[in-house]
């Protein structure tokens, strides 16, 4: 099998599409198609179903795409390491975010680096911590940061940085002018949560239990997906929301949203550098792993 065919093959399953895939690989969509049907005649196994507009893996498809991965990632990591023997350092990270580390952190460090090591570039995927998690457990990321810790004893966890979170509210809400307002009227106010996967959800269910309350006691209005969502959403005066001071530091310089401190609990949280247990980094990710503790020191 060669590389160049597994890795468009790898490209067809991730985005779904021939279409896609051939734009994202510099190919001709018929040449993208040619060669996906080249490893099903040699494999004699048919690798992907045409549904719609949508392609996706058959299960032989999906046991070739894991193994057609590691083989992308071996290849790279050997090029990585021959670079360093020469004393380069070349390559890909391939790291995870949480929004607000994804949004507001790691794009200034990742610029630093690279004026280090100007021939690396990075990927950076943000999602919830709980998808990073199982990514780098899956060996699809190398890296993450996220704002939640777990039992998982499969991964290494490296507080890194602290966040605070706050509550905003519209600036024409009755709290607007007070500094602070007790958890028990929090959970009387409309209510924005975000989705139950978020890290700032979490930390601030971690709250709640600590004094005796549960997600339940809260009057939720909506449940959002995003944090620059949720403050839209409070903006327009929905309801109220618990947001990084990441998130909301530009709205509150500008006064399109208060930010309010609750009385019984400075809400701080860290956010964690993730990575396997006992997994060696490819060059590239190691330097940027030990440049993230770094930084944090």
């Amino acid at each position: 099998m060669e590389i160049r065919k597994l890795e468009v093959f790898c490209k067809v399953v991730e985005l779904k599409s021939f279409t896609l895939a051939a734009e994202a690989v510099l190919l001709s969509q018929p040449t993208v198609s040619e060669h996906v049907r080249n490893l099903e005649q040699e494999l004699e196994q048919k690798l992907v179903d045409r549904l719609n507009r949508e392609v996706t893996p058959t299960p032989v498809g999906l046991l070739l795409y894991d193994y057609a991965r590691k083989i992308l990632r071996t290849r790279q990591e050997a090029i990585q390491a021959v670079k360093q023997f020469s004393g380069t350092l070349v390559g890909r990270i391939m790291i995870g975010c949480g929004t607000i580390p994804g949004t507001y952190i790691l794009p200034k460090l990742i610029h630093q680096f690279r004026q280090q090591y100007p021939s690396i570039k990075a990927t950076l995927r943000i999602t919830s911590s709980q998808i990073i998690a199982k990514m780098v457990l899956d060996g699809h990321l190398e890296l993450g940061v996220v704002g939640a810790k777990w039992n998982e004893n499969k991964l290494e966890w490296i507080e890194l940085f602290s966040d605070e979170l706050i509550l905003a509210v519209h600036p024409n809400h009755h709290w607007a002018q007070r500094n602070s307002v007790p958890l028990h009227e929090v959970v009387k106010e409309p209510f924005i949560l975000r989705e139950p996967e978020s890290g700032t959800r979490q930390a601030f269910a971690q709250v709640l239990k600590k004094h005796e309350l549960k997600e339940s006691d809260i009057q939720e209005i909506a449940e959002i997906g995003s944090t620059a969502a949720v403050k839209e959403a409070v903006k327009a005066g929905i309801g109220v929301a618990i947001l990084s001071q990441y998130a909301v530091k530009d709205d509150v310089a500008c006064g399109r949203l208060v930010a309010i401190q609750i009385e019984e609990h400075r809400m701080q949280r860290p956010f964690y550098l993730i990575k396997r247990k006992n997994k060696a980094l490819p060059p590239v990710a190691s330097t940027f792993f030990e440049y993230l503790q770094s930084c944090a020191e």
